[in-house]
């Protein structure tokens, strides 16, 4: 065997080897979300003292969505197919689809707008510190992806929980996580280390 073929040969199996010890390790989440995930402070998850949802003003006016509009009607005008409202701003018929499920809905009484990370667990996760201008910020932060429509079924089933306590359909694990981390470092939000290890497992779903 020639010296260039037996290098080849050697070359070949260090490839293979090296698949063999991905495969044994687990696909790694890679990407934007991936990277911000490590930027993420890990901490224990803080205590609920002095917690209430009336310290996160929510649905408050949004004028450039319309007259007489708040933010759940903002987002499901914003979130929805073929949206009619009425003079109010109440959303009369439209299509939705939930981000969690996948389901279909046409009623809009049936859909929750939810907090992609939930209030409470923003309170545990350094929300707490915040002063009320900041949290109401958060509860009606339509920049980052903190608002969705979703069915009223998932959204009551997820509750405050952290993405290792709950999960969406495993089709939208990637999205999810992916704007779960958003949320969290553009609020510099801590994780809990079981949170930061299933958002990392999430990720891997991504294609």
């Amino acid at each position: 065997m020639s010296v260039v073929a037996a290098a080849l040969l050697a070359l070949m199996w260090v490839v293979f080897e090296s698949g063999l010890l991905d495969d044994a390790r687990g696909s790694q989440p890679t990407g934007a979300a991936a990277d911000q995930l490590e930027q993420l402070r890990v901490a224990p998850s803080g205590t609920m003292d002095g917690y209430s949802r009336e310290r996160f003003k929510h649905w408050t006016s949004q004028p450039e969505a319309g007259k007489n509009c708040n933010t759940r009607e903002a987002v499901l005008a914003r979130d929805g197919q073929n949206v009619k409202t009425n003079n109010a701003c109440e959303s009369l018929s439209g299509t939705w689809v939930s981000e969690y499920t996948g389901q279909q809905l046409t009623d809009a009484s049936a859909i929750d707008i939810d907090h992609m990370v939930p209030l409470a667990n923003a309170w545990r996760s350094g929300a707490k510190s915040w002063d009320d201008a900041r949290r109401e910020q958060f509860a009606n932060d339509m920049d980052l992806p903190q608002l969705v429509a979703v069915d009223a079924s998932s959204n009551r089933s997820k509750g405050d929980q952290d993405p290792s306590q709950w999960k969406p359909e495993q089709a939208a694990w990637c999205d999810y996580a992916a704007k779960w981390i958003e949320v969290k470092r553009g609020y510099d939000l801590t994780v809990t280390q079981e949170e930061k290890g299933a958002l990392r497992e999430m990720l891997a779903t991504c294609s």
